[in-house]
């Protein structure tokens, strides 16, 4: 309902803001980290949001990038995952080192996070691997209808370089679709003498312009 939120910055309390829009003061709830990067009280800033309603409650919560956004949306669809549990690993993973956990299934990094424990970490890892698996199948199946090859260095290089993949797989979980991901991968130079999690970065630089 509300893709983002634009305002005065009137005020930052331990887990919200109060952002001004034309005389409304909007409650948005936030994460430490992300509070930090806002601003200041009386500029005016800019949230990503995600409006959410339930029986006994309305709330807004915030977000400094879509990136965020969608890693967001993503721990909530994973099972046992509450909106507070999700905001709280925004305050401990970037969507950069959040991803990279799970393409690699660290589960180390989740159970770093307040409220995560072992059996919640593969989990989430679970659950949102088979969620890039079903978005590969969906592009593979779109790509053979429209008879697409691969033939770019790009298609070449995922196909044969594990770390490659491992970052394309990685952006896939935050939404964006191979055929964005190749295109911003063209970009880069010297892909192949770069970590997973520097690609995701670069990429993710990229994509969000």
């Amino acid at each position: 309902m509300l893709a983002y939120v634009k305002g005065i910055l009137e005020m930052k309390m331990t887990d919200y803001v109060v952002i001004d829009v034309g005389g409304l003061g909007y409650k948005v709830y936030m994460s430490s980290i992300g509070m930090e990067k806002l601003g200041n009280i009386g500029e005016q800033v800019k949230v990503y949001t995600y409006y959410r309603v339930r029986e006994d409650d309305i709330s807004i919560y915030g977000f400094n990038s879509n990136e965020e956004l969608r890693m967001f949306e993503l721990l909530l669809s994973v099972s046992g995952v509450g909106a507070k549990t999700a905001l709280s690993m925004l305050a401990v993973c970037t969507p950069s080192e959040f991803v990279l956990a799970i393409v690699s299934e660290d589960i180390n990094v989740l159970t770093s996070i307040p409220g995560i424990g072992p059996k919640s970490a593969k989990r989430i890892i679970l659950e949102l691997k088979d969620k890039i698996k079903k978005e590969e199948q969906i592009q593979q199946l779109t790509n053979a209808s429209k008879e697409i090859k691969m033939t770019t260095k790009v298609q070449e290089a995922i196909q044969k370089d594990n770390v490659i993949s491992e970052a394309v797989a990685a952006l896939q979980v935050l939404g964006y679709n191979r055929r964005e991901i190749e295109k911003a991968f063209e970009a880069i130079t010297n892909k192949e003498d770069m970590t997973t999690e520097d690609l995701i970065k670069k990429g993710l630089t990229i994509l969000s312009k």
